[in-house]
Formats: C-alpha cells, structure tokens, sequence
C-alpha cells in the first residue's frame, strides 16, 4: 500500500501528536512550550482519552478513581483545584484534562474525530513521516510523537472449553447493574479487577476472584494520609525500601493468605501491587471467595486447576491489556518481545523523528513523570533543529541502547512489565539528558 492513491498536503515543517490523553496533552504543552510546530489528532471528540467515559475506546467504569493520590499524580504546572478529594473520580478527571487544555490553549492544535488510520516513513531515510486518517486524507510531517495510550487493547487469554454464561473483558465494564442476580467471577486480581470485584459484591448473588498469583496489596490510606505519600517522598536503598515497606504493609493489612489469597511469588514492587482498601476486607467477612487458576469451562461449570468447580452465570476477565499502535508496522518502533526496545521508552534508536510518549509504568510516576518525558522529547527536538552538541549526545546514546532502568528490582518476566521502570532510575536519566539540552 503505497500514499500514491490520495493527494498529500504538505506539513513538513510540522510535527503530529497522535492522541490527546495525558501523554498526548503532555506532549502537545511541552512542544508548544519550546517553539516547535506541531498539529494533534484525536479520534475522539474531546481530550482527555481514557478518563473520558464517553469516549469508545476507554476502559474506565462509573466507579473509576486514581489508585494514586492528586498530589502524587497532577501535572506540577497546573494542580488540581484545592477541593479536589484525594483520590479523584473520572468525572472530576475528565474535566480536569479539559481545563488543563483549555489552560494552555492545546484545544486549536488538535483536530477532533480524526482517527489515525497509518503512519508510514516517506522514504527509506524517514526523512519525512506520511499519516493517513481514516477519513482517507493524507499528510506530509516531519516527525511524530505516538501518544494513544497502553490501556486500550485487551488482553484476552484462552481458556479450554465453553462458557455458556456471559464472558466480557472489563474493557467492556461499565456499571454494576450487569452484576444483579448474576453468580460472578472475576478472573484476575489486578486493580481494576479488585475495584470491579467490589462494585459487584454489592449487586451479585455471589462473586469470586480466579488467581494465578499472589500479590501485595496496599492501603490507600496509611497513618490518616494517603499511602503513597508516606515518608514524603524520601527514596531509600531498595532493600530498606522493601523491608520497611513489607513491615507497613503487615502492620496495616495483615497476611493476606489468611483470606485464601497466593503468597506472592515476588517481592514487594516486583509487580505493580494492589492499591485497593476494600478486598481484603470483604475477603475476611466471606462476602468474596478466592479460587486458583482455571483449568477449564464446561457449560456454566468452571474448573479451577486445585480440583475443584463451581458454577456462574458471568466471567468477566480483568486479564490487562496489550500494547496496540495499529497504524504503524512494528518494523518501524523497533518491536523486540512484548514491547518496541526505545531509549528511555521514548526515542527510536535510528530515526531522529518518531518517538512514543507514555509507554512507561512505574509506581508513583504520575503524570508529571510523563510530562518531562515530554519535555525531554521537545528540547532534543528543538535542539536538533539546531543541530547542537546536545542533540548529538542524545542522538549517540538512544543509538547505544537502553540503560537499566530497573533500579535494581528484579520485575516479573510477563508482558505487561515489558516497560516497567524503577521511577527514581527512570526520572534520574530523564532529567540528566533533560539538563544537557538545556545547557545548549
């Protein structure tokens, strides 16, 4: 498939932001910031992307609040309103995007309703980059910053047998009111599963959460403040860190295995744990049972891999999501295993002019650790329009390879943490290549 069949309009001198979620608005901001002319494209009609309910693609539900608080997750230019509750609901979200767009007048460079169908580089030296909506127009970039998000394509793992009840992903979950009356089993104890887990306790006939592992959960609240505020922000050495943690965590929420939940086949932040007050609890009163790892459907019957079964009416899978950037080939991100392989998640090891904003996890980043992820992307930009010394610092090292950004954490080998990073590693790196191009 070549661009030949429609006629291309001419934005060489422009750059294209794909998506006008947080990593997308962070991008937008920081290019406006720093003098670089850009243009945004949102399939949606408004940004906001996955906090915004009524946009198809998003993943969040009418009970949906951050697992991490305001003041460790709000972009440090624009707080959140002072009376906003510690732990923001989606409503309050989506209409804090919005008015950090209105803010920084982001909303005249995005076109609306406008999905991105292919983007593909215009020659073999991608000196410039082709991007084609679905609507069949068709434009010339510079470059393109990649900021659609990594909460979208479900993950959706096989099962031997049928499931003669209701099968959904929660992708697909919205309201608790497809839990009335219903025999329901949640497979997966990720934070949507636990949050959706509760939200069906009170509508359902019986609910019960299907583990392959174990996995520690946290508080929200420590000491009357929000868990992940405690100790202020001070980084310790990992070990430290993960002893005095696991000794909190005993200390507030005691064994969990004593509710039949897995121990945890890896340390405390190996793997992104359960920021959820309310399970553990409703486990303990017998309002939720815990069951192993499936074998097996047969009908409404479900086998679990200990020898026992039990029937229900619905499974819904809380099984995550995939990586999914559908209008590019993968040859084109450096795709290695379950991830494309960026330096510092971000720039392409050979092009100068394609990069992926938000395709970085980590517990406490917020979205200000993706905000000078974006800023790390406009000054190399603006510096490489310069051609400075910088810009051929950083064009050396994103061709060396990624440094370790573990931190020392040994995470799990699944795919989900293929672009798990250790937050003080990650913002460490961030920040010295950001320090360099300002130098210049």
């Amino acid at each position: 498939m070549s661009g030949e069949e429609n006629p291309v309009t001419d934005r060489s001198q422009r750059y294209a932001v794909i998506g006008a979620g947080p990593a997308g608005l962070s991008g937008a901001r920081n290019l406006q910031r720093f003098g670089v002319p850009f243009d945004g494209f949102e399939a949606h009609s408004d940004v906001g992307g996955l906090w915004d309910i009524n946009n198809p693609r998003s993943t969040v539900y009418e009970s949906a609040h951050l697992i991490s608080s305001k003041e460790m997750t709000e972009f440090a230019e624009f707080p959140m309103p002072e009376d906003t509750p510690d732990y923001p609901d989606h409503v309050m979200l989506s209409r804090y995007f919005r008015d950090f767009a209105r803010h920084f007048n982001l909303y005249e460079h995005y076109r609306f309703d406008a999905a991105v169908a292919r983007v593909w580089p215009e020659d073999e030296a991608a000196t410039c980059w082709l991007l084609r909506l679905a609507s069949g127009e068709t434009f010339r970039y510079r470059g393109v910053l990649i900021a659609n998000g990594t909460l979208s394509e479900p993950n959706r793992p096989d099962f031997r047998g049928e499931f003669a009840g209701r099968l959904m992903h929660s992708s697909e979950y919205k309201s608790a009111c497809v839990f009335d009356d219903q025999r329901v089993l949640i497979v997966g104890a990720g934070n949507s599963g636990c949050d959706i887990a509760v939200d069906a306790l009170h509508r359902a006939k019986q609910v019960d959460m299907s583990l392959r592992r174990g996995y520690h959960f946290v508080p929200k609240y420590m000491l009357g403040k929000p868990a992940d505020q405690l100790g202020g922000g001070l980084p310790l050495p990992r070990s430290l860190k993960q002893r005095v943690d696991r000794f909190l965590l005993r200390l507030f929420t005691g064994n969990p295995e004593r509710f039949g939940f897995p121990r945890p086949d890896h340390a405390l932040y190996e793997s992104h744990p359960i920021v959820n007050s309310l399970v553990l609890y409703h486990a303990g009163h017998g309002d939720l049972g815990v069951r192993g790892d499936i074998r097996e459907f047969d009908g409404h019957t479900v086998r679990f891999i200990d020898g026992n079964e039990a029937d229900y009416d619905l499974v819904l899978l809380a099984t995550g999501y995939k990586l999914h950037y559908p209008f590019i080939e993968r040859e084109h991100l450096n795709w290695q295993g379950a991830s494309p392989s960026l330096y510092l998640n971000v720039f392409h090891p050979e092009y100068d002019n394609l990069f992926v904003l938000g395709m970085v996890e980590a517990t406490g980043l917020g979205w200000q650790g993706r905000h000078e992820q974006a800023e790390m992307v406009a000054r190399f930009l603006a510096a490489h329009e310069r051609d400075t010394a910088a810009a051929e610092w950083v064009r050396r090292r994103k061709a060396d390879g990624n440094p370790d950004l573990s931190g020392g954490y040994r995470y799990l080998k699944l795919d989900r943490m293929a672009y798990y990073v250790h937050k003080d590693t990650y913002l460490r790196e961030v920040r010295r290549v950001n320090r360099a191009l300002a130098r210049q």
